[in-house]
């Protein structure tokens, strides 16, 4: 039996919808989440081989990065980093991401350890615009909870 065999047909309610997708940032639920995306960079080496004129490659480091889209609702961003960087204090973080859309067969919850923002913005808005926030982050380190 043939890998297509084993395949079933992709149905339309088969994709998953980001509507159902949230975050909660050291354990607070995050309401006002547009989108988030998480992934890691793979830093590679090329490998020279003899009698080839194709390099082959080997990753030698990895990097997590992200960013999440917020609609701007209250202040969350500058108490959870301006006030901690007004106070000296770390600013590394826990985020768990989960996506569960009830049309799908299971959800997909993600930990993130040492989420570092990258930048804070104190205000960027538009008259007639609804505001959004954008945070860019690096992660140390990520655990699978719900794989679908």
């Amino acid at each position: 039996m043939s890998v297509k065999d084993n395949m079933k047909e992709i149905l339309g309610t088969d994709g998953i919808n980001g509507t159902f997708g949230e975050l909660w940032l050291d354990g607070e639920y995050v309401a006002e989440l547009e989108g988030c995306q998480a992934k890691i960079d793979f830093e590679k080496a090329p490998v020279a081989r003899p009698r080839q004129l194709m390099k082959a490659h080997k990753v030698v480091s990895a990097e997590g990065k992200g960013s999440v889209t917020l609609t701007k609702v209250n202040s969350r961003m500058i108490k959870l980093i301006g006030l901690k960087m007004k106070e000296q204090k770390t600013l590394s973080y826990e985020a768990i991401t989960k996506l569960d859309d009830p049309d799908s067969v299971g959800a997909e919850r993600i930990k993130y350890s040492g989420v570092q923002f990258d930048d804070l913005t104190l205000n960027d808005f538009k008259n007639g615009e609804i505001g959004k926030v954008e945070a860019p982050f690096t992660f140390d380190d990520f655990d699978p909870i719900d794989l679908i």
